[in-house]
């Protein structure tokens, strides 16, 4: 197998479909073994599909399926990896769930949703990664645009996805020596099922408004992205890449 990421092998979180399928198959078309992990068996179909795709490539893939918001599953999670793989070298995470709702709705049940999914899977996510990645490896975590924005609605989405800058910053620092690099994604509101149910048409149309081209985030706008912090890119750590046409910035 040939690649800029052959004989390496990579987690993908969420990686079976939408963005986490595409950056998936796009590792493995670089010749990168994979693990693609699910948590719904409502989802069980594409990654089966994706999978698939990515044995297409001519390296090895299989399928996880766990709710990584239990730590207990995450480090399930890298010693399949490794077991099956025999190393790791990549880990990226793109787990995550959208609520739009005011303040003054949000249950604590939401509230703990969110957090744990969206902050907690993130965090223990980071610390595996630091522990089974090999020397030089690459850690990727995609967080979202609205960390810049100055917006109603998603309280619980942006505040969870917060930490995971700090996360990010701590985890560079600390596996530095190591020579890895730990980066965050920040897409701006991204083309997918994911974020139509959360908005009106209205407020839809405004958000595609704001970016390059009138159009919303598009997958294939974000997964070139993840491979070069894991190529190429090693140079960058500790860093937050917005990536969302223009839709907002620090």
């Amino acid at each position: 197998m040939t690649g800029s990421l052959a004989g390496k092998s990579a987690i993908i979180a969420a990686g079976a479909k939408n963005l986490g399928g595409l950056i998936s198959t796009s590792l493995a078309a670089e010749g990168a073994n994979v693990l693609v992990h699910y948590n719904s068996t409502s989802t069980e179909d594409e990654a089966n599909r994706t999978v698939m795709a990515a044995r297409g490539h001519g390296v090895q893939a299989l399928k996880f399926q766990a709710d990584l918001t239990v730590p207990s599953n995450v480090e399930l999670l890298f010693e399949t990896a490794l077991d099956v793989f025999g190393s790791i070298d990549i880990a990226v995470n793109t787990v995550g769930k959208v609520l739009r709702k005011p303040i003054v709705e949000t249950t604590e049940a939401e509230y703990d949703s969110m957090f744990d999914i969206n902050a907690k899977a993130a965090y223990f996510f980071l610390k595996e990664a630091g522990k089974r990645l090999e020397d030089g490896g690459r850690i990727v975590t995609i967080v979202t645009s609205l960390l810049a924005a100055f917006t109603d609605g998603y309280s619980t989405y942006a505040g969870s996805k917060s930490p995971v800058e700090h996360f990010t910053r701590a985890a560079a620092k600390e596996f530095a020596a190591r020579g890895i690099s730990v980066n965050n994604v920040a897409p701006g509101p991204m083309d997918t099922p994911f974020f139509y149910p959360q908005e009106t048409p209205d407020r839809a149309q405004f958000h595609a408004s704001q970016a390059m081209g009138n159009r919303l985030t598009r997958i294939q706008d974000i997964a070139p992205l993840v491979q070069f912090l894991v190529t190429d890119g090693g140079w960058i750590t500790g860093q937050t890449l917005f990536a969302n046409g223009g839709y907002t910035t620090r």
